[in-house]
């Protein structure tokens, strides 16, 4: 069952990145048909990413009290409705509504909110490796589905293309019908249980005191009490700014520097591909060279990544590409998974979802402001250099906290059944 559990984390992960990042390739028809400013159609996204944002605790909370049936069944009907209704856009305000609020909603619902927070209840020592391969979808979405919403487009145009991946995600409804949500929201019975006995003051080595906790766990309110949880928004925030300043118009500037749009497509969907060996890895290497290590390592990598564009809108070499594809792909999303480890070890009862909801959302904040300068950068200086920048000094605020917080790089072990064995590993 807990193998389900991260599979099904998987696929709706896969869905919601995969389709709503298809966005990146329509920029460019919506530009040529409604000749819309390059900021003004940046906006969708970052709005996009605010609702994701704003409706993150909210869809925490929504799993919490009404569980996972609900919560992901109002997230494929509202992306299925939004791709369906942006097919019919002939206003700027529908493609906000459409594709920016209508997947913010639907991000939060079928994402990594509660895609972890589930996986929480079935995983102990193998947490960060299980919420890995959850990210896993993140990348693998972009791989297969941006392509295709690009060949889709240059077989049929844009219209038909959202109509297609609506007809999709309809499809894509009864297998949401017939998954056992019942039984995966209950999580394993001897790790809930042995979580429910200890007392509010021993969930991990960085609890307040037990007066700060009640009996029945973790709030927002309490939570936000403690450094560790402003130090793990900081840390989303700033890594959202320097990733989002970037990929939202990878398409479009490889195509203004004289890339096929195919071509700049697949280039964008390689490097959502090897970030699911950046998460992995990452998983990986949290539970054995620890957490600073691990995020020091991807955010170097992210850097070498952001110079790479930067250099090639100076000297137009393909290897230049290559290199952004390998470095900056194979880090963009590593630090999800430590986050969401360090998040559920530190708050391990009471409100999880919602309190990673809170987390996530000002993560969403982030990925909006650097969507947003991106394209306000380029009409302000005509190219991406300046956006480039932004992102580089954005890695220095996001790496940070793992380097002055001793609780960040040792944040306690899970709490521990009573035969002192692990329990919640076997996939």
């Amino acid at each position: 069952m807990a193998g389900i559990v991260v599979a099904t984390g998987f696929l709706f992960n896969f869905v919601a990145r995969g389709v709503i990042d298809t966005y990146m390739v329509f920029i460019l028809p919506l530009e040529a048909e409604f000749a819309w400013s390059r900021s003004t159609l940046t906006g969708v996204y970052s709005a996009y990413l605010v609702v994701a944002g704003l409706m993150s605790p909210v869809a925490g909370t929504l799993l919490d009290r009404w569980g996972p049936r609900w919560t992901y069944g109002i997230g494929l009907a509202v992306l299925a409705g939004g791709m369906g209704a942006a097919s019919t856009t002939t206003a700027l305000w529908q493609i906000y509504v459409f594709h920016g609020v209508c997947g913010g909603i639907a991000a939060a619902c079928l994402g990594i909110v509660p895609a972890a927070a589930l996986i929480g209840r079935w995983f102990d020592r193998k947490l960060s490796l299980a919420i890995a391969f959850a990210y896993a979808g993140f990348g693998s979405g972009i791989l297969v589905i941006v392509p295709l919403a690009q060949g889709l487009i240059d077989a049929d145009g844009w219209r038909a293309a959202y109509r297609t991946l609506s007809l999709a995600l309809v499809a894509l409804l009864p297998v949401l019908l017939i998954l056992p949500w019942g039984r995966i929201a209950r999580g394993d019975p001897a790790l809930m249980a042995a979580r429910g006995q200890l007392p509010p003051d021993a969930v991990g080595s960085v609890a307040p005191p037990a007066s700060a906790v009640s009996e029945r766990g973790w709030t927002i309110a309490s939570a936000m009490r403690t450094p560790e949880f402003w130090l793990l928004v900081q840390c989303f925030f700033f890594t959202a700014c320097s990733t989002y300043s970037v990929v939202v118009q990878t398409v479009t500037f490889l195509v203004d520097e004289g890339y096929p749009p195919l071509e700049a497509a697949f280039a964008f969907g390689a490097s959502g591909m090897l970030s699911i060996v950046g998460v992995l890895t990452s998983g990986w290497l949290a539970a054995r060279k620890g957490f600073r290590f691990t995020v020091t390592l991807s955010f170097a990598a992210t850097l070498v990544g952001i110079l790479a564009l930067l250099s090639f809108s100076y000297l137009p070499a393909a290897g230049l590409v290559l290199v952004y594809v390998l470095a900056f792909g194979v880090s963009q999303g590593a630090r999800g998974p430590v986050i969401s480890t360090l998040s559920a070890r530190i708050f391990a009862r009471g409100q999880v979802g919602a309190i990673f909801g809170a987390i996530f959302m000002t993560m969403s904040f982030g990925s909006a402001l650097g969507a947003w300068i991106t394209g306000f950068l380029h009409d302000l200086t005509g190219d991406y250099r300046a956006a480039f920048l932004f992102s580089a000094a954005s890695v220095i605020g996001a790496v940070s906290p793992f380097w002055y917080s001793k609780r960040l790089r040792d944040p306690g072990p899970l709490p521990w059944p009573a035969d002192g064995k692990m329990r919640g590993e076997t996939p």
